[in-house]
């Protein structure tokens, strides 16, 4: 598989049109802990107001850019628990950019990046037990199955289960 390169780079207010779009998109909310739309002046707020610290923030939002720096995507590292040095981790990649290895090779950065300037000890995800395009990705980026957390999410009709993985790094 040839991956294709990708940088991570901080939210910028330039950013705000793409962030308003990618976490007021309805059919990410089933995955997410997510269920109410943002305003852009709340996510205005939220880009001036983060210190891009790990330590203060409890979490990290990268931009995802391609080769030709398009943004592509959103990473994020949220649940920073320092005692332990482990995060949750989450990843959207915009529909024109899936199914082209970009999630691939925007989570093989975001290891690296968590372990060599983090220094994370172990990063996790909460994948629904149905998103076997997700659950393929973070097994294919050496992420184990861990646990099944029962009706986990609940999508306004019924729950799904969720499947926890882990990499220890």
């Amino acid at each position: 598989m040839n991956k294709p390169i990708v940088s991570l780079r901080a939210i910028e207010p330039e950013d705000l049109n793409i962030l308003y779009q990618i976490e007021n998109d309805e059919e990410l909310w089933d995955v997410g802990v997510t269920n109410v739309p943002y305003s852009r002046y709340t996510l205005h707020n939220y880009i001036a107001q983060s210190a891009g610290d790990i330590y203060s923030d409890r979490q990290v939002r990268l931009m995802i850019e391609n080769e030709t720096r398009e943004i592509i995507g959103i990473v994020d590292i949220v649940n920073f628990n320092p005692q332990h040095l482990r995060a949750e981790i989450g990843i959207v990649i915009q529909k024109p950019w899936r199914n082209k290895h970009y999630a691939t090779a925007t989570l093989d950065k975001l290891v690296n990046y968590a372990q060599k300037v983090l220094h994370l000890h172990q990063l996790y995800a909460c994948i629904a037990s149905s998103n076997e395009v997700s659950l393929a990705l973070f097994k294919n980026c050496g992420f184990q199955r861990s646990a099944i957390l029962r009706e986990w999410l609940f999508d306004g009709y019924q729950y799904h289960d969720v499947v926890l993985v882990q990499k220890k790094i």
